[in-house]
């Protein structure tokens, strides 16, 4: 069975620590493929930030240094689109990405920027996923800067742009939690909605956490029947892989659920 983490980083998020040298992007790609190898996965998708500075590379960079250590078998990217940073004619560099066959998706951060998923300038984002079969994936629920505001993050939102566009692939980030029973139903409504289960910790699970969020995903697998559509996600390095294995194995799931939901689904969406 082939694991796929459709939900990590290399951004660099101990910025709290003043006077602390930032890794290099070398440095972290390394630490990325080192926790790959101990914990067993097989293939990441790192995805980029909505912002960009020291700690948060473009795009751009996490392509070259894929590119340069011929890791894309084991690496793929889904890139970030932010309306407050582009426009419509950076299109054209999202398709040249997208056709280089590294570009796996598009990412939009809703609630961090504050859209909603329905602004008419996202649309020719999800006609550009369409085009070339790509899904996007929309941040939900809670955020991790206390900047956001959760009123364009909730995964209710996504309903809209899962029915205006069938043919589009949508991925909810993190399932839409804490409204996880929201994600629940636009999942179970919308046939061509998934979700990750990524970011639901910061570092490790404990065993209330655990009990808690099992729960509610085993409740969600059943409400949305079989075949499922969620997606493991840990959202490294923010949540610990080995801490997110331990937490699936817990789940005590059937193997055709283990199978969709550590690899097969996202080898559907993103062609891994």
């Amino acid at each position: 069975m082939q694991i796929i983490d459709v939900h990590v980083h290399l951004n660099y998020y101990n910025n709290r620590n003043q006077g602390q040298d930032i890794p290099s992007l070398q440095n972290r790609l390394e630490f990325l493929l080192a926790n790959m190898r101990t914990y067993n996965i097989d293939y990441s998708l790192i995805l980029t930030s909505y912002i960009v500075n020291s700690n948060r590379p473009p795009t751009s960079d996490i392509i070259k240094i894929v590119n340069k250590n011929k890791i894309s078998n084991k690496v793929g990217i889904v890139a970030s689109y932010t309306i407050s940073n582009n426009d419509f004619n950076n299109l054209t560099k999202y398709k040249t990405w997208i056709k280089n066959g590294i570009i796996k998706g598009i990412k939009i951060y809703c609630g961090y920027e504050y859209y909603y998923p329905n602004d008419k300038r996202y649309q020719p984002i999800y006609d550009l996923c369409i085009e070339y079969k790509i899904p996007v994936m929309i941040h939900t629920g809670d955020t991790y800067s206390p900047k956001g505001k959760i009123k364009y993050s909730h995964p209710l939102n996504v309903d809209e742009i899962a029915v205006d566009n069938p043919n589009l692939n949508i991925v909810i980030c993190h399932l839409g939690n804490p409204w996880i029973l929201d994600c629940q139903e636009v999942i179970y409504k919308n046939k061509n909605v998934y979700a990750d289960i990524s970011g639901l910790v910061e570092g490790n699970f404990n065993k209330y956490n655990q009990r808690w969020y099992g729960v509610r995903i085993n409740e969600m697998l059943e409400y949305i029947g079989k075949p499922h559509r969620l997606l493991f996600g840990s959202d490294w390095p923010i949540s610990n892989m080995n801490s997110y294995l331990n937490f699936v194995e817990n789940l005590k799931l059937d193997n055709e659920s283990i199978e969709f939901l550590m690899g097969k689904n996202a080898q559907k969406i993103f062609h891994t």
